[in-house]
């Protein structure tokens, strides 16, 4: 976007001020914002090495035009234009301003990942970030952010979810192991729930598709299809899901992991993706997480239970020592006592979820034979006969799938918790010494993830909502 104007600045303060001169134009026609849009870009970029070296002075130039009377006037127009020079703009430096304001703009205004996604913007985005980190790690991260938080609030379309190439998959597994000695790098938290979000958007490709949607066959999930294929080489995605599970305290992103979690217990390939270690781990992190929630949070409980089944039927757990199944069987007689003070009353969900787990055989009293269990999705969900896979038949399979793809929240709703509201009687009942601490002990294979005692609401390597989402975090800011 060509603009020439002659600036001639002798420090910080004479930037912003003029940053504020050009978004306060009063602007009456399309090609006077134009102008003035242009202005903007072509001011922040040729200073950009100077004056906006942090992502904090990124962030607050993005919000100079969202605050601004030019923005407040002509918001559509505005955005539409900004996503338009996101589809067509090649300069590292542009571009980082350009998904700075879509990014800020969209936490406040989901019209604006709308937006994007009916201009065609993810598949640019899914070029960009491929071909874009070498020349700008903020941008790169941005980018990243950008694609989440646009993926989980509406569904892609499946012809293009159909462009995500194997090759995208594997490169963002790479990041991660490549990172794996430093858990708060920045890319840590963006890359992994870019992997989270698309698997959602498979499941509900598959699953639960919309009323417009033509009838086609199934895509390929490429998150599982790489773990299933290349899981050895990409274990430290593991013990992060684990890791952020433990921490997370919004809703929609342990949704998210759960989902995942459910799709590699019920895929043969990936029964055994995890450590035996970090397994246990595992269901430390569940037990806790189901004795906390509060009696009126039944469908998330709901979702754990259908991930809790096949993590103790089909992994490493079925092995002995059995872990915890002392405390399991506690917890699962709490959660069907109709005179539980702790769960209050039963619902027909959690009963039937409840008895399908006891149906786990090293969980039952006596050995006998049960029913099958919720068996394979792997074709239906991969689309891949090359990995060995088989379709289930159990009926409570197909339905946990379609319960488990639909399941979910608005983003920023945060997970209800007995502890923090200062009702979590009971809990000390079922979770024994190294629940809450430090991890179990395990001789065998593992990467000793370890439970933090921190509890809910640490994030893992992200600065996101440091600004906030309902205004400008610049407004009453003093003059630098």
């Amino acid at each position: 976007m060509e603009f020439e104007v002659s600036y001639s600045l002798d420090n910080e303060q004479q930037f912003w001020d003029e940053l504020d001169d050009i978004v306060s134009a009063h602007c009456q026609t399309h090609a006077l914002i134009d102008n003035a849009l242009r202005a903007y870009l072509s001011f922040t970029t040729n200073y950009k090495g100077e004056y906006l070296q942090s992502e904090y002075d990124i962030a607050r130039c993005s919000y100079k035009l969202l605050d601004s009377a030019l923005f407040v006037a002509h918001k559509d127009y505005v955005r539409r234009q900004i996503v338009y020079c996101l589809l067509q703009e090649d300069a590292a430096d542009t571009l980082h301003l350009i998904v700075s304001f879509l990014l800020y703009d969209g936490r406040q205004n989901d019209i604006t990942f709308e937006m994007i996604n009916e201009e065609g913007g993810f598949p640019r985005l899914l070029e960009l970030i491929l071909c874009r980190k070498d020349d700008d790690a903020g941008l790169h991260r941005l980018l990243l952010e950008l694609l989440y938080e646009m993926s989980r609030i509406q569904r892609i379309r499946t012809e293009e979810l159909a462009l995500i190439a194997d090759d995208f998959i594997i490169y963002l597994f790479r990041i991660i192991e490549e990172l794996s000695d430093d858990a708060n790098d920045p890319y840590h938290y963006p890359v992994i729930r870019v992997l989270l979000v698309l698997n959602e958007q498979y499941m509900v490709s598959t699953h639960d598709p919309g009323p417009d949607q033509a009838p086609t066959a199934p895509l390929t999930n490429q998150v599982i299809k790489t773990l299933a294929l290349h899981g050895s080489a990409y274990k430290t995605f593991g013990e992060n899901l684990i890791l952020l599970l433990n921490r997370e305290s919004e809703t929609s992103l342990q949704l998210l992991i759960l989902k995942l979690l459910y799709l590699l217990f019920t895929t043969r390939s990936t029964y055994e993706y995890f450590y035996t270690n970090d397994l246990r781990v595992l269901v430390d992190v569940m037990i806790r997480n189901l004795l906390d929630l509060p009696s009126d949070s039944t469908a998330l409980r709901h979702t754990y239970l259908r991930v809790l089944y096949p993590l103790l039927a089909h992994t490493q757990l079925q092995q002995a020592p059995h872990y915890k199944r002392e405390e399991l069987l506690k917890l699962l007689e709490m959660m069907t006592n109709a005179r539980s003070a702790h769960f209050g009353a039963v619902d027909e969900t959690t009963s039937r979820l409840v008895r399908r787990i006891l149906r786990v055989p090293w969980l039952k009293d006596e050995e006998e034979d049960t029913e099958p269990g919720s068996g394979e999705i792997a074709r239906r969900m991969l689309g891949a006969d090359l990995l060995g896979m088989e379709l289930g038949k159990a009926r409570e399979s197909t339905l946990s799938v379609v319960e488990v793809a639909a399941h979910k929240e608005k983003p920023g709703v945060q997970t209800p918790s007995r502890e923090k509201d200062g009702i979590g009687h009971g809990i000390d009942e079922v979770i024994t010494h190294r629940t809450r601490g430090d991890g179990p002990i395990d001789h065998g294979t593992g990467s000793g993830v370890a439970l933090e005692p921190s509890g809910n609401g640490v994030t893992l390597g992200t600065n996101e909502h440091v600004l906030g989402d309902e205004k400008s975090p610049f407004e009453v800011e003093g003059e630098a």
